[in-house]
C-alpha cells in the first residue's frame, strides 16, 4: 500500500542526495519515478534536482498554481509510475499537499516529499506543517551546528553577515546566505534581544 513520506531537515542535510539516490534505486529496477522541484529555485538549474554532490536529474517544474495531482495522472497516460519524488516540498501549497494525500490514496503511488521544516526565524513552511500533519511517515535527516550539536533551525545573514531577524519568508539562496544551527545558537542569535 502507498504512503506519504515526508523527510525533512535543515539545509545541508542531504535532502537532495537522497531524493536522487532514492529515485535511482527505483530506476535501477527498471521501475519509473517521477520528479519535481520548485520553480522558485534556480540556484542549480531551472527543471533540475541537484545536490551539493553534483549529481542531479530532470524534474518537472511547480509552482502556486500547479496541480500535481493532474500532472501526474497525465505522466500515468505514458508510463507507469513507481514512485513520486517531491525537492523543496516546503514551498507546497497545503492544497497541492493534498493532491499528493491524492495521489497515495486514489492512484496508490507512494510519494517522497523533502523539505525544511522551518523558515529563517523557526516558523513552519505551509507545505511542511502540511505534510507533518498529513504524511504517513515522518523521517528526519540530520545535519550537524559548528558546535558539533543536532542542527534544527536555519539561520538567515544579511550582507554584513549578521541574522535576518524580519523580512520575506522565502528568500533563496545557499550556504551565503543561510547557515543551520541547534536551537542554542539560533536562540543567541535570532530571538535574542
Amino acid at each position: 500500500m502507498a504512503q506519504l513520506y515526508f523527510y525533512y531537515s535543515t539545509m545541508n542535510a542531504g535532502k537532495s542526495t537522497h531524493l536522487l539516490q532514492s529515485s535511482y534505486n527505483y530506476q535501477e529496477r527498471g521501475l519509473t519515478t517521477l520528479l519535481f522541484t520548485a520553480q522558485i529555485d534556480d540556484r542549480f538549474a531551472k527543471g533540475k534536482v541537484s545536490s551539493r554532490l553534483g549529481i542531479h536529474a530532470d524534474a518537472l517544474l511547480f509552482d502556486h498554481h500547479s496541480d500535481i495531482f493532474k500532472e501526474v495522472t497525465h505522466q500515468i497516460n505514458d508510463s507507469k509510475i513507481a514512485c513520486i519524488l517531491i525537492d523543496e516540498a516546503q514551498f507546497l501549497t497545503k492544497a497541492q499537499v493534498r493532491q499528493l494525500t491524492d495521489i497515495v490514496d486514489e492512484l496508490n503511488i507512494p510519494v517522497l516529499a523533502y523539505g525544511i521544516r522551518t523558515d529563517f526565524l523557526g516558523e513552519t513552511f505551509t507545505g511542511s506543517a502540511a505534510l507533518l500533519a498529513w504524511a504517513d511517515k515522518l523521517v528526519e535527516l540530520k545535519t550537524i551546528c559548528h558546535c558539533g550539536k543536532k542542527a534544527n533551525f536555519v539561520m538567515r545573514y544579511d550582507e554584513n553577515g549578521n541574522a535576518v531577524k524580519a523580512g520575506a519568508q522565502i528568500e533563496v539562496g545557499g550556504n551565503e546566505r543561510y547557515e543551520s544551527l541547534c536551537r542554542k545558537h539560533f536562540k543567541a542569535q535570532v530571538w535574542c534581544d
